[in-house]
């Protein structure tokens, strides 16, 4: 009887599993001579060439030098061929969409913006298409070559259909545009939550490395809010858990919404701690200004505590239930308002918190250099090329 070419201890899915052990350890200490990939993965130093041979005939690893110091001649250093294969990620919000591309390395090699103009649904699609093909060109590669695609929106993905809800910031999306935007790119193609994308980079290159529950708090334009459980993402059953921007908040009597005279205002979690509310909290205190982020970095840098305590207050009573239910030991703070806020608002809501809730968690300000959306999705968009190649192997 034939034996199919996965089964346990043939040699060829034997041969695979060490390729890909071979990879991931180039990824993880760059580049190697034959000998030390020998001695990482267990592996005699015939079959350990063998494989190096391998991984140069499929075009995985490339020769990156030769190591000096030792007796003899230099060994040759093998590393990952970056050029193996290329990962998008896009950034979508109501003002603009950003994409990057990444080659296998992990070294974004390419971005590109397309701004948004209006409120029309029109062309929402081909503004991904648009922004993807001009961070390719920037990358000098083709964007055929972009083998995998991580789309960051401020909208929920239905778990089981993947149509999107709660995206009431991006006319034309609501609903989903998955099969147009796989049909136009003519890749595979991932709709995710932009909060849990900043999550992502969170867990791999800011506060949350090593942690398997945490949150990540995000206020900017919208509020959200990502959860980590037992190193799982929490989605529940339509797709909307952390949609917290919607969640009633129970106002403190000397908050200034309350005062008399004040516009009426739903108390939702958006409607108190959004753009348009920070963007009037701020000119309230003299500071007038159209980005939300630059009002709270106004306020850091005059030393505004009075519109920084009147925030912190408003974000510790949204964030008090999340810890009742959940009861994180981590909460990343992040988005365009936190991250403004720095160390300084951190320590105000921490102070605040103490006031409303019980439970204690960390509180960390992200430290994702750059747009946390767009490399949580570049990770997510790389780990499924290098899962596809990794697993062909040679």
């Amino acid at each position: 009887m034939a034996t199919s070419d996965t089964t346990p201890g043939t040699p060829r899915l034997l041969r695979s599993i060490n390729d890909r052990s071979a990879l991931e350890l180039l990824l993880e200490h760059g580049p190697l001579t034959r000998t030390r990939i020998g001695a990482l993965t267990g592996l005699s130093k015939p079959t350990a060439s063998q494989l190096v041979d391998r991984l140069l005939t499929a075009d995985l690893v490339v020769p990156a030098g030769t190591a000096a110091g030792g007796p003899g001649p230099s060994a040759q250093l093998y590393a990952v061929n970056p050029a193996a294969g290329y990962a998008g990620g896009v950034d979508v919000t109501h003002t603009r969409v950003t994409a990057a591309v990444a080659d296998l390395a992990g070294q974004v090699v390419g971005e590109f913006e397309v701004p948004v103009v209006g409120r029309s649904a029109a062309g929402s699609v081909e503004r991904v298409r648009d922004a993807l093909h001009g961070a390719a060109e920037a990358a000098g590669v083709a964007p055929e070559a972009v083998r995998h695609v991580v789309i960051g929106v401020p909208g929920a993905p239905h778990p089981e259909t993947g149509q999107l809800g709660f995206a009431r910031d991006l006319p034309g999306w609501h609903g989903g545009n998955l099969a147009r935007l796989r049909e136009l790119l003519g890749v595979r193609v991932e709709v995710e939550n932009d909060v849990n994308l900043a999550a992502i980079a969170e867990q791999h290159h800011g506060q949350a490395r090593g942690a398997d529950d945490f949150v990540v708090l995000w206020l900017g334009n919208g509020i959200g809010l990502a959860i980590v459980q037992d190193g799982r993402f929490v989605r529940g059953a339509s797709g909307g858990a952390g949609e917290i921007g919607y969640m009633p908040v129970a106002l403190d009597p000397d908050d200034p919404v309350l005062r008399a005279g004040a516009k009426p205002v739903k108390n939702t979690f958006q409607n108190l701690a959004g753009r348009p509310a920070v963007l009037q909290l701020a000119r309230e205190h003299g500071i007038r200004v159209t980005d939300h982020a630059e009002a709270v970095r106004r306020a850091v840098e005059v030393g505004d505590t009075a519109m920084l305590t009147t925030l912190a207050r408003r974000t510790a009573r949204g964030l008090a239930p999340v810890l009742a239910v959940l009861d994180p030991s981590l909460v990343v703070l992040s988005g365009g308002t936190l991250r403004a806020g720095g160390d300084l608002l951190k320590d105000l809501i921490a102070h605040e918190l103490h006031a409303v809730a019980v439970p204690r968690p960390t509180l960390a300000v992200s430290t994702v250099e750059g747009n946390p959306v767009l490399a949580g999705a570049i990770h997510g968009a790389l780990r499924a090329v290098r899962e596809d190649l990794f697993s062909r192997g040679a």
